[in-house]
């Protein structure tokens, strides 16, 4: 069983099997051996590595999921969040997708410029930008590098739209840009909340914004005329699933628009990190955790990778937590459609060649 560490969300580091990598071991030098010497473990520091892509925008063809591309200005995320599907990502850059997932982060600043240059890019269809669906576009790091302020800035020059999920208040930064773009039905915020108990929410998601910053979050960007949906994703049975209800109602309060949630989902090596972090926090109920887990995902398994079924949950509980979602949303005003944002205002950048026939 992993030890946990302060203002860290994975107990384990170890590398991934499925590319043939050895688990990293301590190399005994004295910082490593500071556990023994004064009985207190190595304190883990984030590092930025700069990557520089040679394009930004990611495509997807996955027919569960309402858009096809997205930018991820970051890889890995401090928030540390235990069952963050995109853990195993980390596993390409031969580091594990535990602990160093949260630790070892890369930032790509060159991500505005060559956004700027495939807006350019003749014959150009615009649809809408997907942020946040790998990795926390407004984590602690965006404070000094800005990358996605200087990503917004350019999709708020050229009128085009975006989608932004996040757990932070930090996307508050940009108000003065996200609101005159969705006064123009051009961007949409889905700020998630996946615990109201401070207690939980610190070790779930050890590096996130408090829940009650979050909901001033969705109160402030709501009285800015920004459209905003609370997910609650993922919900854990047994651990933050008793406050489904509880979070839309505090949701609905604070001014969202809409709600969604999704079950858990422990992909790849998400699975053996969760459930090291379930023995560690939660022994208690550990194993029925993990046997309704399995129960949803059609018995006998910690995931279901199928389309479709992955996002919803299946059997007996899976049902329950739907039919739960869907009253209390309906109670709570929360169950309208997600508003669409609009493609047909877009723009090409300043200096590109579809400006000449403005």
């Amino acid at each position: 069983m992993g030890k946990p560490r302060p203002s860290r969300g994975a107990t384990l580091n170890r590398e991934s099997t499925r590319f043939g990598l050895a688990e990293r071991e301590a190399d005994g030098d004295w910082i490593d051996a500071r556990e023994a010497i004064d009985g207190g473990a190595p304190k883990l520091r984030t590092t930025v590595t700069v990557e520089k892509p040679k394009t930004i925008i990611t495509r997807n063809k996955s027919p569960d999921i309402p858009f096809d591309r997205s930018i991820n200005p970051y890889r890995g995320c401090e928030h540390g969040c235990i069952y963050c599907f995109a853990r195993p990502t980390h596993a390409y850059h031969d580091l594990s997708p535990g602990l160093d997932f949260e630790t070892r982060l890369f930032a790509k600043p060159d991500a505005p410029a060559l956004l700027r240059e495939a807006l350019a890019k003749p014959g150009y269809v615009c649809a809408n930008i997907a942020f946040g669906t790998n990795t926390d576009p407004y984590q602690p790091i965006e404070r000094e590098w800005r990358i996605m302020r200087g990503c917004v800035e350019i999709l708020a020059e050229t009128s085009h739209p975006l989608t932004i999920t996040t757990k932070s208040d930090r996307v508050l930064r940009d108000i003065d840009l996200l609101a005159p773009m969705a006064a123009k039905g051009l961007a949409s915020v889905m700020v998630s909340i996946t615990s109201l108990d401070p207690r939980i929410a610190m070790t779930v998601e050890p590096r996130a914004p408090h829940p009650e910053r979050r909901l001033t979050a969705v109160r402030r960007l709501a009285d800015a005329g920004i459209p905003v949906i609370v997910s609650i994703a993922p919900v854990i049975p047994m651990i933050t699933d008793y406050e489904l209800e509880h979070i839309l109602e505090r949701a609905a309060e604070s001014g969202a628009r809409a709600a969604s949630f999704i079950p858990v989902r422990l992909p790849h090596e998400v699975a053996p990190l969760f459930r090291a972090w379930l023995d560690t926090h939660f022994p208690d109920r550990a194993g029925k955790v993990m046997a309704t887990i399995q129960a949803m995902r059609g018995g006998g398994r910690d995931n279901d990778p199928g389309f479709f079924s992955r996002m919803r949950g299946q059997g007996v509980w899976g049902e329950l937590m739907r039919r739960r979602f869907h009253i209390a949303a309906r109670r709570h005003g929360l169950d309208r459609p997600v508003p669409r944002v609009r493609t047909d205002l877009f723009r090409p950048p300043r200096g590109a060649q579809g400006e000449l026939f403005d």
